[in-house]
């Protein structure tokens, strides 16, 4: 069967009922790619885990001495553990698959006569894939139609694109190459491991991630305290065994309590947990992650450069302005449309195809029709006779209709506006003016048309549009209006020490009006093209210190002032849409593609992509990864402050001669209120009031700097310090050292819950009731009562966990430890408050 008859045949693609079976019958179209981790993959890792280690051997150690009922309690914890971690798991997991679905590369195809845009994996054998410049192909197949130019060099390292032409052996397209050059049609033959990529055991479905700046720090940190903590344990068991006097056993035990007091095994889970729901809730503002440490850099943002058209504009072209020798019309805030101005739109549609694809034409239908509709000057029913097209000669078009008689025709031209005065033989003074009106429309930030009429009779239409006599009706101004939302968004950058600019390939006076318009810069200096490349780098870094406007640039000169601006220091995020802004997006430290008009290849190169291609999306993710840093700096600063009481209170009894305060069953389920206070209370915790209206935060800044952890550690030796002062009390007073012990886990616990409070931002702590509402602290308020509840209530729990119902009392002892607890915080507070 040729190529044209296939075309033929396949002109309607398949109806959607049979590719529906087809997908079915042969699955989807995705090549070998790593799977998610089965619940037994998941156990397999817990086992190994530093902590799952110390449950066992300490559960070990309490059958050795006979315990057998914390043997099992401890030993019971090791499912309660494996559980929370599968939960955490899946839910990281159905976050990052929700994100795969999204990112996954789109096939435009025909199906039921017309054209729509799938997932790629839902290609099927037989569907009809229609092809641009700048598309990954979806899978292997024929060219029916069009012509292309493919790049091939994933599969055969050719750097040289190919030419593929329909009805030859050249026709052969395979999956993931890229078009870059032409249109064209294919019919789909093979689809996921069947392809040509496939065949050579491409996996491009699965991509590894590398590591982030927070989590290659945090291993870092981990792997010293670790370290650090194991040989102070080693000391500690020593000196249990040695000088206290204890049995080998106790004195391991007493090893193992305080190993797991040190380890800070929820900063994995933390950043894990953090970046990969982060990266989905950005989702849902539209923005789309394709790579989850990108989630890290956005708060670090300190340039945004930006593309005019589609992202600060709506890109859709509208008419703003019509001129003429004697007056000018403004569309916005119009009511009437003047009888002078109705033989310029008139003749303005019918220089205008009926059904155009222009988007200049299409505005020039919908402006006609909205103004003229019902009177005498729309011609709906009127189909030219013959028409003359654009050429390089004469920048403008005509099109001819049959007039009132056989061998009369009415002629509309519409073009640049120096080719329609040149077609109508205009007087220089004449010239001069029209040339001075359409310069100043152009300052506007308009694109301008002329616009002319004229008449003609004979038989046999000239050669050349020259050989018409035209009168010159008046001047067309188009815009690309900019989107409502984006002044806002730019004010919020301003506020937020983020720095906008322009990347446009458009003329400088439509970038400075735009600019304008939307309050990016004031300032007249642009950038241009020509500029960038007589420069050098260290002219170009002065120059945009002074110039917030680029414009006339090609895609190399982008990829330059994303360099100059780097090495100038800043941290660069960028937008892109086509196959040439790929090593720019590349190169910048967060690359944005465009997700509406963008290409495959551009969405690829990025981290990021829109969703709706809108300026004001941006923004709202850069917002939403400054609330994921704040709220990973809390979580951090919690971290820390929580285990030093937990440290002291397993430390300090043993070099005191006290009896034991925290035993590894106490610290286990100190563990289970810790690690949703990191993964649930601080993920959920909604972003702080200032978070626009401070700088961005230095590429050199990390939760885990020394001055942030000094003041964790502070916060939390303080709470250890009320905890160990309340025991010493208590015991001095001949009070029972099971109710003592008592009174110190219930205040423990309390302080783990104001600890929460008080790291849950820099100025909630003082104004809890102003701060915005997080849904889980009441919850896990109430989660921690009916813990304290059970293990005091429940008499084998009470057991086990050695503590006693307690008195008047010595809750009234609990209640005053926790009351000092709130006094060091607050103090802290008020002292931090002091120097900022």
């Amino acid at each position: 069967m040729s190529a044209t008859t296939r075309l033929a045949a396949a002109a309607r693609g398949l109806d959607s009922a049979e590719a529906a079976r087809r997908l079915a019958a042969h699955g989807a179209n995705a090549l070998p790619g790593s799977s998610p981790r089965s619940l037994l993959a998941i156990a397999a890792s817990v086992l190994f885990e530093p902590m799952f280690l110390m449950l066992l051997g300490a559960g070990a150690l309490y059958l050795a001495l006979g315990d057998r009922a914390e043997a099992m309690f401890l030993l019971s914890f090791v499912f309660v553990v494996i559980g929370i971690t599968l939960v955490q798991e899946r839910r990281t997991q159905r976050a990052l698959e929700s994100l795969r679905d999204l990112s996954a590369p789109r096939a435009l195809v025909i199906r039921d006569g017309r054209e729509m845009r799938i997932p790629g994996r839902e290609v099927v054998v037989g569907d009809l894939l229609v092809l641009h410049e700048g598309d990954r192909i979806a899978a292997d197949g024929m060219l029916l139609d069009g012509c292309v130019d493919v790049d091939e060099s994933l599969l055969t390292g050719e750097s040289v694109a190919v030419t593929r032409l329909p009805g030859t052996p050249s026709a052969r397209l395979c999956a993931s190459t890229v078009v870059t050059k032409g249109v064209g049609m294919a019919e789909v033959d093979a689809i996921g491991a069947d392809t040509a990529v496939g065949r050579i055991g491409q996996a491009l479905a699965s991509t590894v991630e590398v590591p982030s700046g927070l989590q290659r720090a945090s291993r870092r940190l981990i792997r010293n305290l670790s370290i650090g903590g194991l040989l102070l344990a080693a000391t500690y068991c020593l000196l249990n065994w040695l000088w206290d006097g204890r049995t080998l056993l106790e004195s391991l035990l007493a090893g193992i309590a305080l190993t797991m007091a040190i380890m800070p095994e929820e900063i994995p889970v933390i950043l894990t947990v953090f970046l990969a729901l982060g990266a989905w809730r950005i989702s849902q503002r539209k923005v789309l992650t394709r790579r989850v440490p990108a989630v890290e850099a956005l708060g670090a943002i300190s340039v945004l450069a930006v593309d005019k058209t589609g992202t600060l504009t709506r890109n859709r072209m509208q008419v703003a302005e019509l001129a003429i020798a004697d007056g000018e019309f403004r569309d916005e805030g119009a009511t009437e449309l003047a009888e002078p101005f109705h033989a310029l739109v008139e003749f303005a549609m019918l220089a205008t195809p009926a059904d155009p694809f222009d988007p200049m034409e299409k505005a020039i239908q919908s402006f006609g029709v909205r103004w003229l509709e019902g009177t005498e000057h729309v011609h709906a029913q009127w189909s030219p006779e013959f028409e003359y097209a654009l050429s390089p000669d004469i920048l403008a078009m005509t099109l001819a209709y049959r007039g009132d008689t056989q061998r009369r025709y009415v002629l509309a031209t519409k073009g640049a506006p120096e080719a329609v005065i040149d077609l109508c033989h205009l007087p220089a003074q004449e010239h001069a003016r029209i040339l001075a009106q359409v310069e100043r429309m152009a300052e506007r930030g308009l694109r301008v048309l002329g616009v002319a009429r004229g008449d003609w009779q004979g038989t046999q239409p000239p050669r050349s549009q020259h050989d018409f006599d035209f009168s010159f009706l008046g001047l067309i101004g188009f815009v690309d209006p900019p989107r409502p939302e984006v002044p806002a968004a730019i004010a919020e950058c301003r506020a937020a020490g983020i720095r906008v600019i322009m990347m446009t390939g458009d003329h400088p006076a439509t970038a400075r009006a735009i600019a304008r318009m939307v309050g990016l810069s004031e300032r007249a200096e642009v950038v241009t093209g020509a500029d960038i490349d007589a420069l050098d780098d260290a002219q170009l870094r002065e120059r945009l210190r002074h110039a917030d406007l680029c414009a006339r640039l090609q895609p190399a000169q982008k990829l330059r002032l994303v360099q100059v601006l780097r090495a100038a220091g800043e941290v660069v995020a960028m937008t892109g849409d086509g196959v040439n802004d790929a090593p720019a997006l590349k190169a910048a430290d967060v690359g944005i593609a465009m997700g509406e008009r963008g290409t495959d290849v551009a969405r690829e190169a990025a981290a990021l992509v829109l969703l709706d291609d809108s300026f004001a999306s941006i923004v709202a993710a850069i917002r939403q990864g400054r609330r994921i840093y704040d709220n990973i700096g809390n979580a951090t600063r919690f971290v820390f402050a929580v285990h030093m009481p937990i440290i002291a209170l397993t430390l300090v009894p043993t070099l005191l001669h006290w009896p034991a305060l925290l035993m590894p069953v106490h610290i286990v389920l100190l563990e289970l209120l810790i690690d949703p206070a990191c993964s649930i209370v601080f993920e959920a915790e909604p972003e702080a009031e200032d978070i626009m209206r401070r700088p961005p935060r230095t590429t050199s800044a990390t939760p885990f700097a020394g001055p942030v952890l000094v003041e964790s550690v502070v916060q939390g030796l303080g709470i250890a310090m009320m905890l160990l002062l309340g025991h010493g009390l208590l015991a001095g007073v001949g009070f029972d050292a099971t109710q003592g012990r008592t009174a110190v886990f219930i205040a423990l616990v309390a302080g783990v819950m104001l600890l929460i409070l008080a790291n849950r931002g820099r100025t909630r702590w003082r104004r809890l009731g102003d701060a915005p509402a997080n849904p889980w602290l009441p919850r896990m308020a109430i989660g921690m009562m009916l813990v304290l509840a059970l293990v005091v209530g429940v008499p084998f729990l009470r057991e086990v966990m050695r503590l006693a119902v307690p008195h008047a009392t010595t809750a009234a002892a609990a209640l005053a430890i926790a009351c000092a607890m709130v006094a060091w915080l607050a103090l802290l507070r008020g002292l931090a408050t002091r120097r900022a």
